[in-house]
């Protein structure tokens, strides 16, 4: 049972809290909004003039298979088909997202990514770096920049840190063997609210890495991770904004000319008619992870019975990210749901050009589709054709689903798109509202 503490010593722990984190400095719920910047936009240090749009579209569907090395390596070699001819990236998220480091703020940009923890950026002297087309942030020319000592608690949160003249160090690898290793340190990071004014937030743990090799494209400044871990961006932000984020994506067609929302706090809550919640599920082996439970998915009226868990436990069976476009599901599954859509579509089937999807239908104006519906405990998630399918040519549409053989499924970002989709980590729980996004 925990002791009672009176009002007064409840004020002078949350004081000292406040001098020793920066969370209580918004303990008030401060809400507010960036935006998200989809890799193909024109906003975007990715963004390629001379590609064209089922170009960019068929790019993010290869690197839906290189996410999952993400999440795991062997996964990623057993997903099909094609898996071998796709580009394998470490920093392959969708979105991207702008802030700023330090005192004076130093501006980067970098993927924002649901699928890990830490926040890095290269940093001076960085010899052993990949090669990055933006400056690279220099640590000694912030006032608010500190190396953390081999003995301080945010050390120990790490699996793989070291120690070396007294300095936290930490070594950060992804599924396909690319790495970052550097500094533990803290600074203020700063983010440009849509509202025009700042958000500021001192003493982030941040890593500084001062050697970082693999596959990173040299158009990144590094990435901020939002997963569930204590040193995701969420997590530090605390009571401050409540533990709740929430994003709503637009459609694949709306991109160029709207950019996505990030929420923070009283901005992220999802209400009112329409909205519907499950419960998020943390595992002790992969805290880092949102893992959802999914029961089951319906096409029209025949409902497909989804896999166990890959946690053991019967519960946390597939992962909601936001930097995986296909939704990743078992082999045998999707066989059953491939089947269950062919019964039903009404149109003629075809050919994905690029041979990477299976289940595709000439793109004809007579081409209709059935109402596939996810089945989340407690949610009941009504899917649109855009949530659904994706166009790859001019005349082919592809179901927008993989298979996988491994025990990592992913729910990706096509089927996120026109929702307003809330984490809840402090309630453990995931929501869904049916919205125009183009509009938010």
């Amino acid at each position: 049972m925990a002791a009672f503490q009176s009002p007064l010593s409840f004020a002078l722990a949350i004081a000292l809290l406040c001098a020793s984190s920066f969370g209580c400095i918004y303990a008030r719920k401060v809400g507010f909004t960036v935006d998200l910047i989809h890799r193909d936009s024109p906003l975007s240090p990715f963004y390629n003039s001379e590609e064209t749009d089922l170009q960019r579209i068929n790019n993010a569907l290869r690197r839906s298979i290189s996410r999952v090395h993400h999440f795991d390596p062997i996964a990623a070699a057993s997903v099909s088909p094609k898996a071998a001819e796709s580009e394998v990236t470490s920093n392959g998220g969708e979105y991207l997202m702008s802030l700023s480091l330090g005192t004076p703020p130093f501006k980067i940009m970098g993927i924002a990514d649901t699928g890990s923890d830490l926040i890095w950026t290269q940093c001076k002297p960085c010899e052993r770096c990949y090669k990055q087309v933006d400056p690279l942030f220099d640590p000694k020319s912030s006032k608010t920049y500190r190396d953390f000592s081999c003995d301080a608690r945010h050390c120990s949160l790490l699996d793989q840190s070291t120690c070396s003249g007294n300095i936290c160090h930490y070594q950060y690898s992804y599924g396909d063997r690319s790495y970052t290793m550097g500094n533990v340190a803290s600074d203020t990071i700063t983010l440009d609210s849509t509202t025009g004014s700042p958000v500021s937030f001192p003493k982030t743990v941040i890593g500084c890495g001062h050697e970082n090799d693999g596959t990173f494209s040299d158009k990144g400044s590094g990435i901020v991770g939002l997963g569930a871990g204590p040193l995701s961006l969420i997590s530090q932000m605390g009571s401050s904004v409540g533990g709740k984020f929430s994003y709503c994506l637009v459609p694949l067609s709306s991109r160029a000319g709207n950019s996505s929302k990030l929420n923070f706090g009283s901005n992220a809550v999802v209400s009112g008619p329409g909205v519907q919640s499950t419960p998020l599920v943390s595992s002790e082996t992969m805290s880092t992870f949102y893992f959802l439970t999914l029961e089951a998915m319906s096409v029209g009226n025949e409902r497909i019975k989804f896999g166990d868990s890959s946690l053991g436990t019967g519960e946390g069976n597939i992962i909601i990210d936001s930097g995986t476009t296909l939704t990743i599901v078992p082999d045998d599954f999707f066989s059953n749901l491939s089947t269950a859509v062919g019964n039903q579509v009404e149109g003629r089937r075809a050919e994905d050009p690029s041979g990477f999807l299976s289940v595709c239908y000439s793109a004809t104006s007579d081409l209709k589709v059935p109402a596939i519906t996810a089945h989340f405990t407690g949610a009941d998630v009504k899917l649109k054709p855009i949530n659904t399918f994706v166009q790859v040519s001019d005349d082919v549409v592809c179901l927008a689903f993989a298979s996988t053989t491994s025990g990592i499924s992913i729910y990706g970002n096509v089927a996120q798109m026109n929702f307003l989709v809330e984490y809840n980590i402090q309630g453990k729980s995931l929501s869904f509202k049916p919205t125009d996004c183009t509009k938010k």
